[in-house]
């Protein structure tokens, strides 16, 4: 996630200029040719409705794109509130023997949940976006090593026990809380607390159950390629016929103006990708760049609060935005 008020006119240039320059080479080469005698041009008013039929459609996905950012920002913002639920309950609910250890046992349980649903988030699917890491520039932080970093960092929250378990399982989250849910049944059995709040804290890990299976839904499950494919070759034939409708808007073959259709033909091609690229990058909110949602940092500060919850003084820092970037 950006954080920073806006992204500044050169650092989105840099990030879409590829468009800009193809779009004006090629309106260069077709103003030449116009130049030379040979009359090409198109009429502007048929192109020009290409030019907004495609607009419309560029719309419909951006809108279909941000649907599915702004629902996963959504997603996260539940497991916050059932994660902060679930940490009260916690110390609340759990009373007897060695309840302080208990107590500690279930929260970090539940981070080491947290831990393994945003590593498993983070790891790329085939229609997501392949660069790599680029410091102060573009961050897509999937992890080549991903089941050592997993470990090391579950290893600080969970028996070696517990994870050696895990490592033979597909989906490691979802056995966290298999676990978590056997070991509040022993706790009821052990009269730790009785059948209702057995029942409350049964309700909670439901309700993680239900973020974790929205999330997979929007991770596992693409914005339908044909609309995103169609976004894009849509754009591709309106931006081929718009110099030539240019030309046609410039009716003449005077020096400058010829200069100058090159110029507005990349612009408006830059314009067109543009927009297109912005929806193609905000399709997949948990691929772990630029635009999207900043899971890492929503469970540090979940984990901070659930440490503070059980009196801990050695929590972790919150995760800070690095040169205006928060992941």
């Amino acid at each position: 996630m950006y954080t920073k008020r806006n992204y500044g006119f050169w650092m989105t240039f840099k990030w879409s200029k590829t468009p800009f320059f193809v779009g004006l080479i090629y309106s260069t080469l077709i103003g030449s040719i116009q130049y030379y005698g040979y009359n090409i041009s198109l009429p502007w008013q048929p192109v020009s409705i290409i030019g907004i039929a495609v607009a419309f459609y560029l719309g419909f996905k951006n809108n279909s794109s941000y649907d599915r950012l702004w629902e996963a920002r959504k997603i996260w913002g539940a497991i916050v509130n059932d994660s902060r639920s679930f940490g009260a309950a916690t110390i609340s609910f759990v009373q007897g023997e060695n309840e302080t250890a208990i107590q500690k046992e279930l929260i970090y349980r539940h981070i080491a949940w947290l831990t393994a649903l945003r590593h498993q988030l983070r790891l790329r699917k085939e229609w997501e976006h392949k660069e790599q890491v680029v410091k102060g520039k573009y961050f897509l932080i999937v992890s080549e090593d991903y089941h050592n970093k997993l470990n090391t960092e579950l290893g600080q929250l969970i028996p070696q026990e517990e994870i050696d378990i895990y490592d033979r399982k597909a989906n490691t989250a979802t056995q966290i809380l298999a676990t978590q849910t056997r070991r509040f049944q022993e706790l009821k059995d052990q009269n730790y607390f009785d059948s209702f709040r057995h029942m409350e804290l049964y309700k909670l890990t439901r309700a993680f159950y239900d973020g974790q299976g929205k999330s997979e839904r929007i991770k596992n499950f693409p914005f339908p390629r044909q609309y995103a494919s169609t976004a894009l070759w849509l754009n591709v034939a309106f931006c081929v016929f718009l110099p030539f409708a240019m030309l046609d808007f410039f009716p003449t073959i005077e020096i400058w103006l010829l200069c100058l259709c090159p110029l507005m033909s990349a612009l408006l091609i830059w314009i067109y990708f543009l927009m297109e690229k912005i929806g193609d990058y905000s399709e997949n909110p948990f691929e772990g760049s630029f635009n999207d949602v900043p899971i890492t940092s929503i469970a540090r500060a979940i984990e901070i609060d659930l440490r503070e919850m059980i009196d801990e003084t050695d929590v972790p820092a919150p995760v800070l935005s690095e040169n205006g970037f928060l992941l």
